[in-house]
């Protein structure tokens, strides 16, 4: 681990403290501006995305250094986090679905290097424009469901409880009164050196990718749930670091290939869902499948970028 910019001899339990306090009122901030941002959709994804980013801070956090912390209630407000930033995020997230299957169906139905199936030259330009009528049927319902979701999370008794335990945690931090008065060397760097060892593991554990004998097929989503896990523990990793005061410019572009991966492998799915829907004519499932081949070659090109990051930035993985 890279020499941490708190002075290693301060105290944990101030250092820690100082970064929750601070995500906790972010959090408020990010919750201020989606409430009055609502009727701009725009504005309101901004927001979202500025209150999941601060849940998301606290909750890692608190995994990580646990032992400093209350353990009871650090569990108990990580758990109602992670519940409310999986419903902020579902609405926004079949938005950005739907606009990218559309935008790369706009794109193959021009590309004069795919095959038309039966010699058809107009087949694949015609199965794309029914095939994004169905997608966006599907994607937009699930996307009013998922609105519906989160008006009705947002003025629930529960959702009251977390904004009115992270209003706390702005003025005060719930530490372990023993691990608190511990130096930052001695409590906070073992911790997160915890958090890097798991995370080299689950790196060490992803199938080959790129050009390797072994590789899997790009259109193999077999392996996906372990490049999800190497996402999530990538960011807890790189939030450990930040409550560190380091560095976090590398991790967090090797995280930026794996948000890509998440996309890619999330919008073929969508399009194999689609694909299987009764009655739907030939042409149409053609452009479907084309779809879904084009999302998972995506899905292998941020497994490639995120294998080169990490073997040509070293910083960027733990050491």
């Amino acid at each position: 681990m890279a020499q941490p910019n708190h002075d290693p001899m301060a105290d944990a339990g101030d250092v820690l403290g100082t970064y929750l306090r601070s995500q906790a009122t972010a959090f408020l901030r990010g919750l201020r501006l989606h409430e009055e941002s609502r009727a701009a959709a725009t504005e309101s994804g901004v927001a979202a995305r500025s209150l999941r980013g601060a849940a998301r801070r606290i909750s890692g956090s608190l995994a990580t250094f646990r032992a400093v912390t209350e353990s009871s209630w650090a569990d108990g407000l990580r758990t109602e986090l992670a519940w409310l930033s999986s419903t902020l995020a579902d609405e926004h997230a079949y938005a950005a679905r739907l606009a990218r299957l559309m935008d790369a169906l706009h794109r193959l139905s021009g590309s004069p290097q795919l095959p038309a199936p039966r010699g058809s030259a107009g087949a694949l330009t015609v199965g794309s424009a029914r095939a994004g009528a169905l997608l966006d049927r599907q994607l937009t319902l699930a996307r009013t469901r998922a609105h519906s979701a989160t008006l009705q999370a947002l003025g629930s008794s529960r959702f009251h409880a977390v904004a009115d335990a992270v209003a706390l945690l702005a003025s005060e931090v719930p530490l372990d009164a023993v691990a608190a008065r511990g130096r930052v060397g001695e409590v906070l760097m073992p911790l997160a050196a915890v958090a890097e060892t798991r995370l080299s593991a689950a790196v060490s554990a992803l199938p080959p990718v790129g050009g390797c004998e072994a590789a899997p097929s790009p259109y193999d989503a077999d392996h996906d749930g372990l490049w999800h896990e190497v996402r999530r523990l990538l960011r807890v990793h790189r939030y450990a670091r930040e409550v560190l005061g380091e560095d976090v410019t590398r991790p967090a572009a090797a995280g930026e290939a794996l948000d890509r991966h998440r996309d890619a492998a999330e919008a073929a799915a969508a399009s194999a869902t689609a694909a299987r829907t009764p009655r739907i004519a030939p042409a149409t499932a053609y452009a479907l499948g084309v779809l879904h081949a084009d999302q998972r070659h995506q899905v292998e090109a941020a497994r490639t970028d995120f294998q080169h990051l990490w073997l040509r930035e070293p910083a960027a993985a733990p050491r």
